[in-house]
């Protein structure tokens, strides 16, 4: 039993095993990350392990997605075997005397990528049954589309080294057999020195999976050792080179859907790639590896420095180009933005619309609906555009006329726009249009998050920078593209023109006007975005003794950027500003001086309703002359009453990193008690005739709440459109009836 024990530990594929954990641990980072991200452990919140699991080509899941992803797992562990080959080969110089050690090294060197493999096999036929609600046959097949392209990438691989194997071979067969003369003439003369193993290896696995021992290389010249490993290095870094040229021209081909690949196949390569990059900044630069990516580092941050590299990304249909008419961003040009006498002006512009409002009800005192929607990735556009259905159903198709604005957050904002933009179609006669076809639902939930991410590894890491034009002017392609188009293409290019498109339409209250809303990093204060001029939302009213004059927690983007085109800002554009959620969407860079980025409406209001509550504040007397009831339709992608997800201390990890997570696990919570609070101190201030229903997206207690990204499983999705069911919202809905006179 000692014998097989040691026998099995010595052996190599056990020993390469160990060695990956004690030498190259930087290179471990890339499994880790693909172990943990098919277990849903590694940037869970974004939906990176549906990614793997339910990979999409041309909208769906398939065998042959699934096949496209499998082969690109075969580049990534290809990548692995050729790098850790050339690594590795001072320890393994045995192979260097046998037929088409590459391929020994791989079997010996598979278990590691065995182990990934199993596990993501048994994680992908979890994963297809109770997420994507695959009968078992379909996530068989959808297995069997993996391995198929798994199999079919090694097999080229293998093909390509052993043709290399072939000439290497020829090359060095003339110093084998004088090795062997050497090997006689020495043994019959004196044995051959003892020499230092640096890995002990009693035992390989052989092209037929037998065990072999190893070749004793004592009467081997060590530069013809070399020499053999330094062929199959030129080997594979040709092969790496392929991989790197295909991604390249994925980046150039990404406009075409045919080009458009799963993003874990593209993540895959990518890793491929680094690992391979990897290997060699460890193998030639050895203890210079950190200086040099500190040079490397310092660099490319002079070059973005004075310009000759800029990834920021860009506003389509913004002027960046008239630097010298650039608005300073300081507080003087703020105030003098939202003067009394600015504000006043556009009080009386929205006035205007008001009343125009108010003469299309074809009653005294009309009601008035405003609706606030949350921020919440797709299932917040999901839950939204499935809920504005429900409501307007239940309301006789009377939702949108009564409704004066539109306002939220992220992703609530997706479906708000996209069910707003379909009403509009059938006020122009658009007999194409049923409003209430579960199509445009589908519509709003197809997947976001490959092209992204696929689009964020082709172009933002890999390709050429590339470039397109919109309103006359250039910008470039980058994830943030890759969003817009792929919302476009999934809302049949309704939402593709510029804010001003709405100007009319609004001005005229034919439809709802719509605030788009982002956050500046610089500051935190909210960027408004309208069709028309908004200066009086930029600051709160003074106090009642109007003692104090509060600066602005805003800005007015019409206004502030009138000389940058503000008109021409695309409607795609102001969303995905809207919905810049950290890492995901590059920050949008605006043209102010000094230069300022907006990000996510949600990390300042989630809801809307900060800016929703100002706004009727403004016109609070109006209101109240001029309509029968205001009534505010909060559309929620979570629970008010939380209690369900604590920030509970369950490791030594977490309590060490409380203080610095619990702003990050409670932002949403904050806000909602300070919203809670100022509703109720409007509402008083308002009286009696003023409401606030909330529809929320719950999970119901057999499913596991939707994940908070641009991508959701046919079970999420199913849980999402179910969710307008629940007792909370059957209950809010009969409150809305009652009392909007129609029960």
């Amino acid at each position: 039993m000692k014998k097989y024990i040691i026998g099995f530990w010595y052996s190599l594929p056990v020993q390469l095993f160990i060695l990956h954990f004690r030498k190259y641990q930087i290179l471990l980072l890339f499994w880790y990350i693909l172990f943990a991200t098919v277990a849903g452990y590694f940037m869970d919140s974004f939906g990176a392990y549906s990614l793997f699991l339910a990979p999409e080509y041309f909208d769906k899941v398939s065998p042959f997605s699934a096949a496209i992803v499998g082969f690109a797992i075969g580049i990534f562990i290809m990548s692995w075997n050729i790098t850790t080959f050339i690594l590795n080969a001072r320890y393994i110089k045995f192979l260097a005397t046998t037929a088409a050690p590459f391929l020994k090294y791989c079997i010996n060197n598979a278990i590691l990528p065995l182990i990934f493999l199993v596990f993501y096999f048994i994680r992908g036929l979890q994963f297809s049954q109770q997420q994507q609600l695959q009968s078992l046959g379909e996530s068989l097949l959808t297995a069997l589309g993996f391995t198929g392209g798994l199999f079919l990438s090694i097999l080229l691989a293998f093909v390509y080294f052993f043709s290399a194997d072939k000439t290497i071979y020829y090359t060095i067969k003339q110093g084998i057999a004088e090795a062997n003369k050497r090997y006689n003439a020495i043994i019959n003369k004196d044995a051959l020195p003892l020499t230092k193993l640096e890995m002990r290896v009693d035992w390989f696995l052989s092209a037929s999976f037998k065990l072999r021992r190893p070749r004793d290389i004592r009467h081997y010249n060590e530069s013809f050792l070399d020499d053999v490993f330094s062929k199959h290095h030129i080997s594979a870094v040709i092969a790496i080179l392929i991989a790197f040229i295909f991604l390249i021209v994925l980046g150039f081909s990404a406009d075409s859907r045919l080009f458009q690949i799963p993003a874990a196949a593209s993540i895959s390569i990518l890793f491929a790639i680094l690992i391979a990059v990897s290997g060699a900044v460890s193998l030639f630069f050895k203890s210079w590896s950190i200086p040099l990516i500190i040079v490397i580092y310092l660099i490319l941050n002079y070059l973005y420095q004075i310009g000759v590299i800029d990834p920021r990304n860009k506003a389509y249909g913004l002027n960046y180009d008239n630097k010298a008419q650039r608005p300073l961003y300081d507080a003087s040009s703020i105030r003098q933005l939202c003067s009394d006498s600015a504000m006043e002006a556009d009080k009386a512009y929205y006035l205007n619309i008001l009343n125009k409002w108010k003469a299309k009800q074809k009653e005294e005192k009309p009601i008035m609906y405003i609706i606030n929607t949350s921020g919440g990735g797709l299932r917040s556009a999901v839950f939204t555009m499935n809920t504005l259905q429900k409501i307007d159903s239940a309301l006789h198709g009377q939702l949108m006329q009564h409704t004066l604005f539109i306002n939220g957050a992220s992703g609530g904002l997706l479906g708000a726009a996209y069910f707003r933009e379909l009403y509009y179609q059938t006020r122009l006669g658009n007999k194409n249009i049923n409003l209430y076809n579960p199509a445009y639902v589908d519509d709003i939930a197809k997947d976001l998050l490959n092209p992204l991410f696929s689009s964020f590894v082709t172009r933002d890491i890999i390709g050429p920078v590339q470039k397109f034009n919109y309103e006359g002017f250039e910008y470039i392609k980058d994830r943030g593209y890759a969003f817009e188009e792929k919302l476009n293409e999934n809302t049949h290019g309704y939402l593709n023109k510029n804010i001003y498109a709405y100007a009319k339409p609004e001005a005229n209250a034919t439809i709802p006007i719509m605030f788009f809303n982002a956050t500046i990093s610089r500051d935190a204060r909210s960027m408004i975005m309208a069709t028309h001029p908004a200066r009086f939302l930029m600051r709160p009213l003074s106090d009642s003794a109007h003692l104090t004059s509060y600066d602005a927690d805003g800005i007015d983007f019409n206004s502030y950027f009138k000389r940058q085109n503000s008109d021409s800002l695309r409607v795609l554009s102001a969303l995905r500003m809207n919905a810049t959620f950290p890492i995901v969407l590059p920050n949008v860079w605006l043209p102010s001086k000094p230069i300022i980025d907006v990000m996510d409406a949600g990390l300042r209001d989630n809801f809307g309703q900060e800016l929703t509550l100002r706004f009727l504040n403004v016109f609070k007397d109006w209101l109240q002359e001029n309509t029968q009831k205001v009534i505010v339709i909060e559309l929620r992608d979570r629970s008010i009453d939380d209690w369900e997800n604590p920030y509970d201390n369950t490791s030594l990890l977490s309590l060490l990193t409380k203080p610095l997570l619990i702003l990050q696990y409670n932002w949403y919570r904050f806000q909602d008690y300070y919203q809670h609070n100022s509703l109720d101190y409007f509402a008083e201030s308002y009286g009696p005739h003023f409401y606030s229903l909330s529809f929320q997206y719950l999970a119901s207690k057999t499913d596991a709440a939707a994940t908070l990204n641009f991508h959701l499983t046919a079970a999420e999705k199913k849980s999402v459109m179910n969710a307008f069911y629940n007792k909370a919202n059957l209950n809010a809905l009969q409150v809305l009836l009652k009392q909007s006179n129609l029960r």
